[in-house]
């Protein structure tokens, strides 16, 4: 006798990834015989460092293949501190490695501090448009997602005033993403000071999710909310390697937050993956600490972002009247699709150009549409003419 699946509580209501299923469907198509140019990865296309996978083999050779203590190797946990500490500027106590987990990518450490924070009730504010992942992982928390819709004047970010405006009685913290996946808008250090007094006034978690911040183009790091908060008893800080020193394969975030919570998130992880791969962290700790060599491929990534970036707005601006957020940090364009449907345009521009974008649903603005410039500056100008073809006179 066969039992069909039926999923439990836990997961009914969750949804696949969009961002990976429009890369699937563009693998699908491309392995079907068609030409397909991706931008709707979120993934640098650059190779990782030399000395990153210099400093993973040597780890490898070492030995660093067994278990580690679940929150991470203590020489990268020491690092992350020293950085944030840096960045307090002796605000308050220095960080200390007890107060860093280590993570299987900053995905974990985002999912460890919803879970451990937020349950059955609590309310937690999301501003719109947000990455994916974030409304799921509230949502396996059980907890209840309250959208804040962005200000279009100032880049779709959110303020004080729109977030008091839709705080309940049962608000228990906010989500923040800058820079911005989805629009790639960059908070300045005043926003930032001015959303932590609110939140410390209100008593509200602030998940800070800053695993863009080496990639902007008008500074040189986007500002983080250790650089602002007063008090970092009600902060989480989430950031990783992934982006900044296109290590995505490798799989290590880490989280910086007050030491019982950490305490909690590593007990939490004990349970599910346990420590993060080894010769993983130890790749880590070469990007952490070999700085000189880290900035300099940052720097070279970079350069390449900003003029594909400005090589996709030079083509897009043939486009009368579009509405672009300017994009100060991350890789993405944001902008609002013809008619006000971006998955009716998304998959027109797929199916009819071989150009994969993700439609601005998936952010929870059904407007807008989202373009990858990580991909060769060909294909990013070749997309780009794709949607000026695409759009209707």
């Amino acid at each position: 006798m066969s039992h069909p699946f039926v999923p439990s509580p836990n997961v009914a209501s969750i949804k696949e990834s969009a961002t990976i299923a429009v890369s699937q469907r563009a693998k699908a198509l491309r392995a079907a015989g068609r030409s397909i140019i991706d931008l709707g990865a979120g993934e640098p296309d650059f190779d990782t460092p030399a000395f990153i996978l210099e400093a993973t083999k040597a780890a490898l050779d070492a030995g660093a293949t067994r278990y580690t203590a679940v929150d991470g190797i203590a020489p990268l946990r020491e690092a992350i501190a020293a950085a944030a500490t840096h960045r307090r500027a002796g605000r308050d106590a220095p960080v200390s490695a007890g107060e860093v987990v280590v993570t299987t990518g900053s995905k974990q450490a985002l999912q460890n501090a919803t879970f451990v924070l937020f349950g059955p009730g609590d309310d937690v504010l999301m501003p719109v448009p947000s990455w994916v992942s974030y409304v799921e992982m509230v949502g396996i928390a059980r907890a209840n997602v309250i959208a804040v819709p962005g200000d279009p004047s100032c880049g779709l970010k959110v303020t004080p005033a729109l977030l008091e405006r839709h705080a309940t009685p049962s608000t228990r913290g906010l989500m923040l993403n800058s820079p911005s996946n989805p629009t790639g808008a960059v908070y300045d250090a005043d926003e930032l000071r001015a959303i932590s007094d609110l939140a410390a006034a209100r008593g509200w978690w602030v998940i800070s999710d800053e695993i863009y911040g080496r990639i902007t183009y008008s500074m040189p790091e986007a500002p983080s909310m250790l650089d602002v908060a007063a008090t970092r008893d009600n902060l989480v800080v989430v950031n990783g390697v992934a982006k900044a020193y296109a290590m995505t394969g490798f799989r290590i975030g880490w989280s910086i937050a007050p030491r019982a919570l950490s305490q909690a998130m590593t007990a939490l992880q004990s349970h599910t993956t346990s420590n993060a791969a080894t010769e993983s962290q130890y790749a880590a700790l070469a990007a952490m600490t070999r700085t000189a060599e880290a900035d300099a491929a940052v720097a070279a990534m970079v350069a390449e972002f900003r003029a594909r970036r400005d090589a996709a707005r030079g083509i897009l601006a043939a486009i009368p009247g579009l509405e672009l957020i300017e994009p100060d940090g991350a890789f993405y364009l944001f902008f609002k699709a013809p008619g006000g449907d971006g998955t009716a345009f998304a998959t027109r521009l797929l199916e009819s150009e071989g150009i994969a974008v993700v439609p601005g649903a998936a952010f929870g603005t059904p407007e807008w549409v989202r373009a990858s410039y990580a991909a060769a500056r060909s294909d990013v100008e070749r997309g780009m003419r794709a949607i000026v073809h695409a759009w209707p006179a």
